[in-house]
């Protein structure tokens, strides 16, 4: 099993808690030289280790183990042991996997590890907890914190920590500051149609450049690029995609709102919703594949769930607590084929609309997706 993501050391835990279910669990943090030291004769460290499930947290800082786990699986494999024999965690997601498919084809599950979401910390109808966690995100430490200026101190130390030590550390030569103003005009523009013309001016460098980057930080799990939806109805449909920084508490730090009263007094308070609201659906629904969909006449549908049995999930997300929708998605809908059309909201309870409409807070819609 392999688990990436850019979980912190709460989420690890989390995640360690489940596996050390099994008895006798060594876990292995790779960041430190004594974790590596044991490590210099891998092959017989892990035989030694055989009928334990063995833990190597930050895999991806030693590329040359995955060919020497290859051959011990296999080994464990033709002794009878059963699956489940390591975990591997890493927050490199693209550098992870690479390494790993290339030396584990058939021998791994990938399991994507988000920060926390709602369904996962919070009792349903929890409108002010759910707020609290849009506001400070869903990294373990962020949510954690004692107050409101303590988490932002953590996710400020989080975002200056990735951009001086952890990406340099997987080896692309960026200055950490021109990918800072990168992120945080991401997060200015949360939710908006990709520019990568206009980003390059901004940051004075090629638009390729600006492309790289991008690639680096939805790698990293720390943005999202939603794609347009594609389908063919004959319509002028938008194709660029949208981008989004991923957690809101970044959003928000990034932006320097220290608390609720903050992010709602600003003008990126929707965008951050939408956002927030589109992670949580997507944590809950990973088998489906994710668009939005819009035309160059204004019909539109902020999210557009796509099943392989065939269903089509239309969702519009509102931050109003009596929210409507307007005719362009009704529109949208019909052009995708809906199946179920969903409006997401902080409102107190579901209930339905006219057309088939179904009205829910983000947690509910997450639960309904998580049990399809």
């Amino acid at each position: 099993m392999v688990l990436v993501g850019p979980r912190q050391s709460g989420k690890t835990t989390l995640a360690l808690a489940e596996s050390e279910r099994r008895d006798g669990a060594l876990y292995l943090d790779l960041e430190l030289p004594s974790a590596q030291r044991q490590l210099d004769d891998a092959e017989a460290f892990l035989l030694a280790h055989r009928n334990r499930l063995v833990i190597l947290d930050e895999v991806q800082r030693l590329p040359g183990l995955f060919a020497v786990l290859r051959g011990v699986i296999d080994l464990r494999r033709r002794a009878g042991e059963s699956a489940g024999q390591f975990l591997l965690l890493g927050s490199a997601s693209g550098v992870l996997l690479q390494q790993a498919s290339e030396s584990l084809a058939g021998r791994i599950a990938q399991l994507e590890l988000t920060p926390f979401q709602a369904r996962e910390v919070l009792p349903a109808g929890v409108a002010d907890d759910l707020n609290a966690l849009w506001a400070r995100g869903g990294f373990p430490l962020s949510w954690l914190a004692r107050d409101d200026a303590a988490s932002l101190r953590w996710r400020e130390a989080f975002i200056a920590t990735y951009l001086e030590r952890d990406i340099p550390a997987l080896g692309p030569r960026i200055p950490a500051t021109t990918l800072r103003r990168l992120w945080t005009m991401l997060a200015h523009g949360q939710g908006g149609l990709l520019n990568q013309s206009q980003l390059a001016a901004s940051l004075a460098v090629s638009g390729q450049t600006v492309a790289r980057y991008i690639d680096l930080l939805c790698d990293l799990m720390l943005v999202r690029r939603l794609p347009a939806w594609h389908g063919s109805v004959g319509k002028r449909l938008v194709r660029a995609p949208k981008v989004f920084v991923r957690d809101s508490g970044i959003v928000h730090a990034l932006l320097g709102l220290v608390n609720l009263e903050a992010v709602l007094a600003h003008p990126v308070a929707g965008a951050s919703w939408e956002g927030f609201v589109i992670e949580q659906l997507l944590a809950a629904a990973p088998q489906a594949e994710a668009s939005f969909y819009r035309t160059s006449h204004g019909a539109e549908a902020d999210l557009v769930l796509r099943f392989r049995g065939g269903e089509t999930w239309v969702v519009e997300i509102k931050r109003s607590s009596a929210p409507t929708v307007s005719r362009g998605f009704h529109l949208a809908a019909t052009d995708a084929g809906a199946t179920k059309k969903l409006l997401v909201a902080p409102v107190p309870a579901p209930y339905p609309m006219r057309d088939g409409i179904e009205v829910m807070d983000p947690l509910s819609a997450a639960l309904l997706l998580a049990a399809h």
